[in-house]
């Protein structure tokens, strides 16, 4: 399993970089995202991102992410956040939460740059659904279904990869549309 694990994660981090030199980013929240800045240095100029990059702030998570990587981040939209139960990421944001604020933001990074179409492969390869293991030591349960991701949290909870693809010169973002949460 965990060869199966690492040879995945390598091959992902191959296919990225090949990848990386023939696409075209997308713009993400009005703005352009260059595949020569960092995580950190495009997420705060998305507007669709900015309750991501407040508590990316707030957990002290800036530094990790500005890192050498490669990261997969699966990046939750404001309207992810807000649909959140009222009064959560308020919450969430108090200094004294910091670490579960830590643990649910962690749970949408990956230690290795994990291309879509590599995504979509591992899921065939495994049968139809892949765990994956993130930073946060959450895993995700990744189904692919007409092109589309999907990733499933550890309480059942489905996000959909609405932007996939956004290199970063330490990784990759795919946009999700739900915030992902760890069990607690």
């Amino acid at each position: 399993m965990i060869k199966s694990v690492l040879r995945g994660f390598a091959l992902a981090t191959a296919m990225s970089a090949v990848a990386f030199a023939a696409a075209k980013n997308p713009t993400v929240g009005g703005a352009a995202m260059f595949d020569s800045k960092n995580i950190i240095e495009n997420a705060v100029n998305s507007k669709d991102h900015t309750t991501l990059v407040a508590a990316v702030k707030a957990a002290g998570l800036v530094g990790t992410l500005e890192g050498k990587g490669p990261f997969t981040v699966f990046a939750p939209t404001n309207e992810a956040f807000a649909a959140l139960p009222k009064g959560t990421v308020d919450t969430l944001l108090k200094p004294e939460n910091k670490a579960t604020l830590t643990k649910v933001l962690t749970c949408h990074v990956v230690a290795a740059g994990a291309m879509a179409k590599t995504v979509a492969k591992m899921i065939k390869d495994d049968g139809g659904e892949h765990d994956i293991k993130t930073v946060g030591g959450c895993v995700l349960k990744a189904k692919e279904n007409m092109g589309k991701i999907t990733l499933t949290d550890e309480n059942g909870g489905v996000s959909h990869v609405t932007i996939a693809d956004v290199k970063q010169s330490n990784g990759v973002i795919h946009v999700v549309d739900k915030v992902l949460l760890p069990k607690m």
